[in-house]
This record gives structure tokens, C-alpha cells and sequence, in this order.
């Protein structure tokens, strides 16, 4: 259970970013395609497999207590660079970017960049790849209409703003708990 659990944090701190491109659809009245979706999903999930098998590879060479606290560090700094970006983008608006049918290819791969790194150090503290790549996938899958439906319903709201800060405290939660902090 601590194994689906810790891939569900992290795939929860990675997927903030999907939620809130699908809140911009919303907000916009837009509704992206089913094709563009699974591109989407696709996509981050395999990124986030292959970071993950990346990370485990990595701590394999360290020994099993230090490589728990180096990944758990990371993705402290991780969390707590998200925050300070957060910070200083305090006034700046959200924008999302266009749902034009021929940008999912290049908007999933906005999203899984930020899941590789994040996949790098989760899988140096021992996250499994096949917990977190299904646990990205559903995660990806539930947050797409889920930011869709929000965005509709929020039109002009300031929700899309806590999703980077969110997003850094899951990832410093995980990385303190991963490094037993």
C-alpha cells in the first residue's frame, strides 16, 4: 500500500500542470479532442515510465539509505523551487496555451518535461515505475475533464494560480517523507 501510495503523491504533483491546461480549455469554452487527449495521457505516462526506470537505475548504484534521502532531497528542491516560482509570479495572470488540434504533441511534451525530472528522483527513492506510470495515467485521465468541468464552471476565477504552489508542496511532502525528514 506505501508503494501505490507514494506513486499516487507523485503523480498527483506532476499532473497539477495537466489540470490546469485543461482549465484553461474550460475557461475558454474549448473542449479538446478525445485523440489529443490520449496523446496527452500517453505521452507523460511514457515519459514518466522511462524517469522513473532512469531514477531506480541511479539509486541502484548508491547504497539503499542514501539513495532514499539524495531522491527525497531533490524533490524537496524540487517542491520548494515550484513555491519560490510561485512567489515570484505572484501578479503574473495564468495562460494557458492554445487547444489548436497540432499543439498536444508539443503541449504533452511541456507536461512530461516537468514529469521527468520529478521521475528522476521519485524513482532514485524507490517509487516503482509500473505503480507510477499507471498512477500518472489515471491521475492524467481524471484531471483532464475534471479541469475541463472547473474551468467552465470558474470562468475568470484565480484557481489556476494554486496549482504551481500545490504542486511544490506535494512534491516537498513526497521528498520529506521519501527522505524521512
Amino acid at each position: 500500500m506505501a508503494l501505490f501510495g507514494s506513486a499516487l503523491l507523485f503523480a498527483l504533483a506532476c499532473n497539477l500542470d495537466t489540470l490546469v491546461l485543461a482549465l484553461g480549455f474550460g475557461t475558454r469554452g474549448t473542449r479538446p479532442s478525445l485523440p489529443g487527449c490520449l496523446v496527452l495521457t500517453g505521452v507523460t505516462t511514457a515519459v514518466t515510465v522511462l524517469s522513473l526506470e532512469l531514477g531506480a537505475l541511479g539509486g541502484d548504484l548508491l547504497p539503499p539509505a542514501l539513495a532514499g534521502r539524495v531522491g527525497g532531497l531533490v524533490l524537496v528542491g524540487m517542491g520548494l523551487w515550484m513555491l519560490l516560482d510561485w512567489l515570484r509570479t505572484w501578479e503574473e495572470p495564468p495562460q494557458a496555451p492554445p487547444p489548436a488540434a497540432g499543439h498536444y504533441l508539443s503541449l504533452a511534451a511541456a507536461l512530461a518535461f516537468n514529469n521527468a525530472g520529478a521521475g528522476l528522483a521519485a524513482g532514485v527513492t524507490g517509487v516503482s515505475p509500473l505503480w507510477g506510470g499507471a498512477a500518472n495515467f489515471a491521475v492524467t485521465l481524471l484531471f483532464l475533464p475534471l479541469g475541463l468541468c472547473l474551468g467552465h464552471r470558474l470562468r475568470g476565477g484565480r484557481l489556476a494560480e494554486l496549482a504551481l504552489p500545490l504542486s511544490g508542496a506535494l512534491l516537498l511532502l513526497l521528498g520529506a517523507l521519501e527522505a524521512q525528514l
